[in-house]
């Protein structure tokens, strides 16, 4: 079992930035792709980022690309979404994911944190 808390997030003006992390237990971090995902009110949970084991790839979702970063720190067992320049519609519940592969994180990651909520005020 691979246990996953977020943290960070909070209420924002546009233009903002914020920066969630997420600590991983349980198992060895390393191992892991890690993924963040959000879930607006009514809407579907979306994909954000995902990074790789080692944090040489990246995948970003289009609609964040350019202002969101994701990033690890092994030693730490945390995984980090620096969010730029934020806009209303940015808000959401965000997720962080774990999975074997950066397919797999995408679509069905194995294990989820709790989420923590990410609120930009126009």
């Amino acid at each position: 079992q691979v246990q996953l808390v977020e943290s960070g997030g909070g209420l924002v003006q546009a233009g903002g930035s914020l920066r969630l992390s997420c600590a991983a237990s349980g198992r060895t971090f390393s191992n892991y792709v890690m993924g963040w995902f959000r879930q607006a009110d009514g809407k579907d949970r979306e994909f954000v980022a995902a990074i790789s084991q080692t944090g040489v790839s990246t995948s970003t979702a289009d609609s964040v690309k350019g202002r969101f970063t994701i990033s690890r720190d092994n030693a730490k067992n945390t995984v980090y979404l620096q969010m730029n320049s934020l806009k209303p519609e940015d808000t959401a519940v965000y997720y962080c994911a774990a999975e074997t592969s950066l397919w797999r994180v995408k679509v069905s990651p194995a294990y989820w944190g709790q989420g923590t909520q990410v609120t930009v005020s126009s």
